[in-house]
């Protein structure tokens, strides 16, 4: 299959691999940001190729993951509220809130329903007048242009019962955090290619540059994500600090206009809290005024509700790059796929599911060289 068995080739992955283990001179760390990367990592055995000076750290890029709890929890009230269609994808309905999680609501006869396009909860809205439907919508750069256009289409088609409930967040500002603050270990990213798809990577040199980090663009077969690790290695070895663009099939530098232009046509940026990690300025988006009235969090004046994580749970550090999903006194016991005490447990793109699914269930990174702070 052309773009990904060629992408797999066993030989070549060696082949790379033998590259960066005879690059390496000393201890990095080094951050996948997306959690599509961290489970290919995982379940391709990636890391385990690797010289024991090289460690890669898992980053925040799980869309379900950073989506805090307080969100969660008005995503519970709404999807509670009488006559309410709640949309969402499946990920998000297992995600514990404070108290509960969206299964728990469809349980007591909410309307809670799984859709795969955020335009199927606007044709749910256009086929049921009397119903208020609402979508939750959460992600990355990747998943907010779909969403933009679904808002844009319902105001489009007057639609006064479609609403949406926003909780995106942006990448670059994540990753600016993570740089800034006292504990960060990294040393260089690889991007997630996905976002770059769409958003370009022209907002990475003053980064790069600022922090003195190298970043490679990278894709998520095996090949992709060892090429990207095998430039990231040989700067950080040389000494410089530039972006790199690893998945030229995919993304360029300017991204894709047409859905950047939908995203600031119907978003504006904001401060956003991140699940685990707290406030990050300038970090998310939100509805814009002219579209102010498709928002579900006003609408069904759910902005007071309060929240609490749970205080046995330690993804925040897993997210931030701090901790291994293994090295959590929880993981496996306590907190599994089924008895998940936070989302990235449970969510397709979570570290700690990675961890769980594909059996990494002792400590083993912890024998790993550290990199110096």
């Amino acid at each position: 299959m052309k773009y990904l068995t060629e992408f797999r080739d066993g030989e070549l992955a060696q082949k790379l691999a033998a590259e960066i283990r005879a690059a390496v001179t000393r201890p990095w760390a080094i951050m996948e940001v997306c959690g599509g990367q961290t489970h290919a990592i995982i379940r391709h055995g990636l890391d385990q190729l690797l010289p024991p000076e090289l460690e890669l750290v898992h980053g925040p890029g799980c869309p379900v993951c950073v989506t805090p709890v307080a969100a969660i929890d008005r995503a519970l009230a709404v999807a509670a509220a009488p006559g309410v269609i709640f949309c969402s994808f499946g990920d998000m309905l297992r995600v514990p809130g404070t108290r509960e999680d969206l299964f728990a609501v469809k349980g007591r006869g909410a309307d809670v329903r799984v859709v795969y396009s955020p335009l199927d909860a606007v044709r749910l809205a256009k086929g049921n007048p009397a119903r208020q439907v609402v979508f939750f919508a959460i992600g990355f750069e990747t998943t907010a242009p779909a969403n933009a256009l679904a808002v844009h289409q319902a105001a489009q088609l007057g639609l006064a019962n479609f609403s949406v409930l926003v909780s995106h967040v942006l990448v670059p500002p994540a990753m600016e955090a993570i740089l800034s603050s006292p504990a960060n270990r990294v040393r260089a990213f690889l991007a997630a290619g996905h976002v770059c798809s769409v958003m370009g990577y022209h907002q990475y040199p003053p980064l790069a540059e600022r922090y003195r980090v190298p970043i490679v663009v990278t894709g998520f077969e095996p090949l992709d994500l060892l090429d990207g690790i095998r430039r990231a290695v040989r700067q950080l070895e040389a000494g410089t600090h530039a972006v790199e663009n690893a998945y030229p099939r995919v993304v360029t530098f300017d991204g894709n206009r047409a859905a950047q232009a939908m995203l600031a046509e119907v978003f504006e940026v904001c401060d956003r809290d991140w699940r685990g990690i707290g406030t990050i300025p300038n970090s998310g988006w939100r509805l814009r005024g002219g579209y102010r009235r498709f928002d579900a969090e006003e609408r069904f004046a759910v902005g007071d509700i309060r929240s609490a994580e749970s205080p046995h749970c330690r993804s925040g550090e897993v997210l931030r790059g701090t901790l291994k999903p293994n090295q959590c006194p929880a993981f496996g016991t306590t907190c599994t796929p089924r008895t998940p005490l936070g989302a990235t447990m449970v969510s397709g793109e979570g570290a700690c599911a990675a961890y769980f699914n594909y059996g990494r269930l002792t400590a083993v990174g912890t024998e790993r060289a550290t990199c110096p702070t």
